[in-house]
């Protein structure tokens, strides 16, 4: 797994956006609107993030969102715990966290581009203007 950090490779600047200006998160619309801006440089990520998870991290419980399909998938952007657990906390993020999930789905992406969210692949389409 060591390799497999290493091929990520660094964490990516967080985006400087506050979450608590989008509060409550577990209103999707609030999570939608922070995706919208978190990823204004990339709309895929956002359209990944509303067919994934239709824009939750949350439940009102406070629980994380899991996959419907794949318990392993958390967050709103579906971060698959078998596979990216160990990376994310080796390399400090906290999947989690809205913050974190989105920061772990732009390493993500930045290595191996839509290929881990490929199921949604005609979902996103309805998704990016």
């Amino acid at each position: 797994q060591i390799q497999q950090i290493q091929s990520l490779g660094t964490a990516p600047e967080p985006k400087e956006l506050d979450v608590q200006d989008y509060e409550p998160i577990t209103d999707p619309a609030n999570v939608k609107r922070y995706l919208a801006d978190y990823f204004s440089d990339i709309p895929l990520l956002a359209a990944i993030g509303a067919c994934e998870s239709h824009n939750r991290q949350v439940l009102p419980s406070g629980n994380v969102v899991r996959g419907e399909v794949n318990h392993y998938d958390v967050g709103v952007m579906q971060i698959n715990e078998f596979y990216h657990l160990d990376i994310s906390k080796k390399i400090n993020m906290d999947i989690y966290t809205l913050e974190g999930n989105l920061e772990y789905a732009k390493l993500i992406y930045d290595k191996y581009g839509m290929k881990p969210w490929s199921a949604s692949q005609k979902c996103c389409g309805k998704h990016v203007a």
